[in-house]
């Protein structure tokens, strides 16, 4: 551990060469982010300070870091924190941590929703919201239109509240407890927009999961029942129990779900398009569906 003697970059080194021989992925990025933790800094700054002698009394803290790194603890939970959309968001092990391939999902929202609605407000609502990346994102990017979201888990919808303040959007929110659509029915709330980035995983693929996921993300905004697709189906057939169809439908779904996610947004309703959004890697990640007509 670092020592009066030891410079931030030596610390550095030696936490990435310590965990890169664990198998720790992106080992050197995580030590980083780890850094910017523990100094309060940016990683701008960080450079600056790599010359700079690793302060002594903060030798045991970084050891307690780079030891829960070590036995696999997502790096956004250690820290607390994850970027989303260009925004900062807290995170802890009550809720999923945002992916990358969501921010696709969102702009692809923000677009089709801007052409829709170019002179109005519509209504978004965001199911599972988990730590409310997706309706805060979206709060902050237009503040006309209104935005709701519903989670079954009240951890879940504090931490989406604190994000929320976070962003200056907290009063243009509203938080609903429940499970998927019911809160949205129950109140006869029409959503315009309806999104959602629920359970999709397949129970069976447990074992072949990443152990920082497997072990320490909430299994219940992991898992979709056999298939992954069980949130999929309740949510499809609440839809006509809403006071009426949105206009537009945008589903975050696995690998090799988009077409069967698709087939039941057909069964359920007419709809002027259906079309897949894909991933950086060329995946179909998004299912987005518009109806146009009352």
């Amino acid at each position: 551990m670092p020592t009066a003697a030891i410079t931030i970059r030596e610390a550095y080194v030696e936490a990435s060469s310590f965990l890169g021989k664990l198998g720790v992925a992106e080992a050197a990025s995580c030590v980083e982010l780890l850094l910017q933790h523990l100094l309060g800094c940016t990683r701008t700054e960080l450079l600056f300070r790599f010359q700079e002698q690793f302060p002594v009394e903060l030798a045991e803290s970084w050891r307690q870091l780079v030891e829960r790194k070590a036995a696999g603890e997502p790096v956004q939970y250690i820290t607390g924190e994850q970027d989303f959309f260009g925004l900062s968001f807290a995170v802890s092990p009550a809720v999923l941590i945002p992916r990358p391939e969501t921010e696709l999902l969102v702009e692809a929202l923000l677009h089709e929703g801007s052409r829709l609605f170019p002179q109005g407000a519509p209504l978004l609502a965001d199911v599972g919201t988990g730590s409310g990346a997706i309706p805060v994102t979206v709060a902050h990017a237009r503040p006309a239109w209104r935005v709701a979201a519903s989670d079954i888990s009240a951890a879940a919808l504090e931490m989406a509240g604190v994000n929320a303040q976070r962003h200056g959007v907290a009063a243009r929110v509203e938080w609903l407890e429940g499970d998927l659509l019911e809160p949205f029915i129950q109140r006869g709330i029409a959503p315009d927009i309806l999104v959602s980035n629920p359970p999709y995983i397949p129970d069976g693929d447990l074992p072949a999961l990443m152990p920082e996921v497997r072990l320490f993300e909430p299994h219940t905004a992991l898992f979709g029942g056999v298939e992954g697709l069980d949130l999929y189906r309740r949510m499809i057939l609440q839809l006509r129990q809403l006071p009426r169809i949105p206009t537009l439908v945008g589903f975050e779904v696995g690998i090799r779900q988009a077409e069967a996610v698709a087939a039941m947004l057909r069964a359920a309703a007419d709809w002027d398009e259906i079309r897949f959004v894909p991933d950086l890697q060329g995946i179909d990640r998004h299912v987005l569906a518009i109806r146009v007509r009352d």
